[in-house]
């Protein structure tokens, strides 16, 4: 939903933007996950594969807007809510699967949230400058599926001589229900005043800006800020405001390998363009590969790509021909998505790639069998010394003229030291991060595969909503962070 903008409030923009370029705007991920959180890199590993393929099958269960699982996506984004006299700070999943931007708020109630790994915030208070979205409203049939803004006002109890004369400003959008993989949630929509900190001085801020209140929710103690193709989605409502900062956004995720230390670097956050993006930081730098965005009538709120196959080494296993399209049932394609961790394929694809890989290693390394069930992950080796360079390279074909991306290995093979259960000896294990989505009868009315966001650290990857394309391109993201935020 577009929200409204007085001239008032858009001198009021641009004034916070003056010593700034407009084409640019940086803002700080943070990585939610810490080892600290979990007994053991199996737990871990473990807690990561089970979120990835619940929120991979869920889409093909549910028809509501995918929202993150618990402990929902992996990276957190933090603005103010709210007048400059009670503003309150918010920290938010970033979802580029859903299109929606929604928070707890006081009172809060989470319902089966007593052994989640979380800390949350405290709830939101809202604002005296907050406002109820009416039920005659674009905002407001867009929360509710697109049901018609008439039938709104009958359920708001507006009277029918007021619905038929669209008199319905004082009667407020019913709550809406928002059904997820393992919980749901009730919220209101309301509009405020959202800031994020340009500089120590300035801020940008965007009024009128919607968002779900939520005073209850099943599973889910954290908020999202919804980054997909809906139009409530964060970039649909700054594009409302400033056209070139929302049409355009990328990211560029600090690769981790789930050390602490690393999780604890800024992953920049981009949004708009910035002058010759892809030479600023450093003339040899990649430039970007793209690759178009696909149409998903079922789940326009996706970003949906062509898939055309994968390479393992030398040789191209080729994808299959529901992955490189979407039908009008709005199944096929591959998402990009930065709430799922790991890469899911569909089976045909995954087995093939498997095979491959355990023809390379298989014959030379013990298949560790109990560190696959332990983790669900496979396949998984044991090595005798730490893993090197017998690994097969991974490259993506998506479709497109030179659109292939070839992943480093630390993106799609994850070595680490297993200490059994304290008495054997220590071993050298390597595993697989891709995993197996499902076969195509259980893929139907959904998205064939999904990108996750484990894959595509170590890369800037941008969203071109004006031109319709995805774009990927190698970086050193911490150095890029340092970079961009000079000035």
């Amino acid at each position: 939903m577009a929200p409204s903008l007085s001239i008032y409030h858009l001198v009021i923009l641009l004034s916070a933007l003056a010593s700034v370029s407009l084409s640019e705007f940086v803002l700080p991920l943070t990585h939610s996950l810490s080892k600290t959180q979990f007994t053991s890199t199996h737990h871990l590993l473990k807690s990561t594969t089970t979120r990835s393929a619940a929120r991979f099958r869920h889409r093909h269960r549910q028809q509501q807007v995918s929202l993150p699982l618990s402990p929902g996506s992996d990276y957190t984004l933090s603005f103010s809510l709210g007048g400059s006299s009670s503003s309150s700070s918010v920290s938010l999943y970033l979802d580029t699967g859903s299109d929606l931007v929604w928070l707890p708020c006081y009172p809060f109630e989470c319902i089966l949230c007593e052994n989640k790994q979380e800390k949350p915030a405290p709830p939101l208070n809202i604002s005296s400058t907050a406002t109820k979205v009416p039920c005659k409203s674009p905002a407001c049939s867009a929360a509710h599926s697109s049901l018609p803004t008439s039938d709104l006002c009958a359920i708001a109890k507006c009277p029918l001589d007021s619905i038929e004369t669209s008199d319905c400003k004082s009667f407020s959008c019913p709550p809406f229900y928002y059904a997820y993989g393992d919980g749901s949630l009730v919220a209101r929509l309301y509009k405020d005043s959202l800031s994020m900190p340009v500089s120590s001085q300035k801020s940008l801020v965007l009024h009128n800006f919607t968002f779900g209140c939520a005073h209850t929710t099943l599973g889910e103690p954290i908020g999202v800020a919804g980054f997909g193709r809906g139009l409530l989605s964060f970039p649909a409502q700054l594009t409302s405001l400033s056209p070139h900062l929302g049409n355009r956004f990328s990211y560029c995720l600090v690769s981790h390998s789930f050390d602490s230390d690393r999780t604890r670097l800024p992953s920049p956050l981009i949004l708009g363009r910035y002058e010759d993006k892809e030479k600023r930081v450093n003339s040899e730098e990649a430039e970007f590969v793209y690759t178009d965005m696909l149409d998903n009538p079922k789940h326009p709120y996706f970003y949906s790509v062509g898939l055309e196959g994968i390479s393992v080494g030398k040789r191209n296993i080729p994808a299959p021909g529901f992955l490189r399209r979407v039908d009008g049932q709005g199944y096929g394609g591959m998402v990009v998505d930065s709430g799922t961790t790991f890469t899911m394929l569909p089976a045909s694809l995954y087995e093939k790639v498997v095979a491959e890989f355990d023809r390379r290693l298989g014959r030379v390394h013990e298949r560790a069998s109990q560190i696959e069930e332990k983790t669900g992950l496979s396949p998984c080796y044991y090595f005798d010394q730490v893993v090197k360079g017998n690994v097969p390279t991974v490259e993506l074909h998506f479709v497109g003229s030179n659109s292939s991306v070839a992943l480093p290995r630390k993106n799609y093979f994850h070595d680490f030291l297993d200490a059994g259960d304290g008495k054997a000896k220590k071993r050298n294990v390597g595993c697989l991060m891709l995993m197996n989505g499902g076969d195509e009868e259980e893929l139907s009315g959904g998205p064939g595969a999904t990108l996750g966001n484990y894959q595509q650290q170590g890369f800037e990857v941008v969203y071109d909503l004006e031109k319709g394309k995805v774009g990927f391109a190698r970086r050193q993201c911490a150095s890029l962070w340092e970079s961009l935020n000079k000035n």
